[in-house]
């Protein structure tokens, strides 16, 4: 009985877990206020899929007509992007067409109203009132009763107080208005059963349009359309790139970010930094040791002062922390570029991308590393973050890279797991 009762509880304590399908892409938002979308991936049954090629007939799932993404920066939602096309592209790349909206702003609060001046007859000491006071003036009073008005009967007590007035000579009666037809039925889907990946749809946007079996791309919009339609958001500075998702059971976004002062986050600054260098140098040295076959067995080799490393020298490092299962654990994320100036070989610039727990403590555990440069790409990927996401609706934040080679580019999730990344999701070279 225990057991079975510990069973339950857990299972009534497990988080809800989105079945799908649920839609995973990457918006594009120009200055001018322009977006598309680039889709990335697709879960269905806790499965995931390439949204480029899952159910492209002809169009992927992903990119149906009027599809709803919503974005969402480190789990905040920003704004939505409506497909209203899709292109396809070489190397059987896909890209959706649309509008981007911000979320509705709440409605503002009305000022209360100031308290009414008392009049002359609430003033005085309480008294108490009969029915007939409560009503408003005009009404006939009941009979067998008194009114409390001072204005004296009429006369005729069958005749109404304000008996309508005539109609003027030559005018002619208007007709009664013809009884409103019934609206004709919505005429139903064609597959009710299959999914769709509609979720957070704004008020503002018109209804649904039946879907094409090819999805045009979006007619160019007028002159002046995007600074006089409210939909339209235009963007500031250079190109945004959002994540957004699309699901129409999943549950609603939560941040991920990891509140630091500014001492902790110096302190995490110099910690993921000492580790970054120590993984810089031990991916250096891993040359081949000298042959020992050149010193002689009899006459032992001289003891050698150990080389002191040469420290390497960052620039452009970025620092992400995130809280990604709400339990007030910081993942770090580190990308930087890094060289080691007092070495003899030739410099060359490293790329660097670190991912590191912090445990109770305080102290960093690798759980993962990327090292490359120029001349490796073709091997050895370089990893760019995008964002913290929650790409299988469980509630919980996964990473999600963009991996760069000499081949193309490709997108990969990850999610964090003790002192390891478990891959979701890799995506093929485009």
């Amino acid at each position: 009985m225990l057991l079975a009762a510990a069973i339950s509880l857990a299972q009534f304590n497990k988080p809800a877990v989105s079945k799908g399908p649920r839609a995973l892409g990457l918006v594009q938002l120009a200055p001018n206020g322009k977006a598309h979308l680039i889709p990335i991936a697709i879960m269905v049954n806790g499965e995931f899929y390439d949204a480029t090629a899952y159910k492209a007939a002809p169009v992927p799932m992903a990119l149906e007509t009027q599809t709803v993404y919503e974005g969402v920066k480190t789990g905040n939602s920003v704004g939505f992007f409506t497909v209203t096309g899709a292109l396809h592209g070489s190397n059987n790349s896909w890209v959706g067409e649309g509008t981007w909206q911000l979320p509705q702003a709440p409605a503002p609060k009305k000022p209360k109203e100031a308290a009414k001046p008392r009049v002359d007859d609430e003033e005085g000491p309480p008294r108490l009132k009969r029915p007939e006071d409560k009503k408003p003036a005009g009404s006939p009073a009941p009979q067998g009763t008194s009114s409390s008005s001072t204005t004296s009967p009429s006369p005729d007590k069958t005749a109404p107080a304000n008996p309508p007035a005539a109609p003027a000579a030559g005018a002619s009666t208007p007709s009664p208005a013809p009884p409103a037809q019934p609206a004709a039925p919505a005429e139903p889907p064609e597959d009710p059963n299959r999914p769709v990946l509609r979720r957070g749809k704004p008020t503002t946007v018109g209804k649904e349009t039946p879907e094409t079996p090819v999805a045009q791309a979006a007619a160019p919009a007028k002159p002046g359309a995007a600074k006089t339609s409210p939909a339209m958001v235009p963007a500031t500075g250079a190109l945004q790139i959002i994540p957004a998702v699309s699901d129409a059971d999943g549950p609603e976004p939560r941040p991920f970010v990891y509140d630091l002062k500014p001492d902790e986050e110096q302190t995490f600054r110099k910690k993921i930094l000492a580790l970054a260098a120590k993984e810089l140098l031990a991916k250096i040295s891993g040359t081949p040791e000298p042959d020992d076959n050149r010193v002689s067995q009899r006459q032992p080799a001289p003891a050698k002062k150990p080389a002191k490393a040469a420290s390497p020298e960052f620039k452009d490092v970025q620092l992400r922390v995130f809280d990604l299962t709400s339990n007030n654990e910081p993942v770090l994320v580190l990308t930087a570029k890094a060289s080691l100036p007092q070495s003899k070989t030739p410099l060359t610039e490293y790329e660097l991308t670190l991912v590191a727990r912090a445990d109770l403590y305080g102290d960093l555990h690798k759980s993962f590393s990327a090292i490359t440069d120029q001349q490796h790409l073709d091997v050895l990927p370089r990893y760019e973050l995008i964002d913290a996401v929650d790409a299988d609706g469980d509630g919980r934040g996964e990473l999600l890279f963009r991996k760069v080679s000499d081949s193309g580019k490709a997108f990969a999730i990850f999610r964090v797991i003790g002192n390891q990344l478990w891959p979701l999701f890799d995506g093929t070279l485009q």
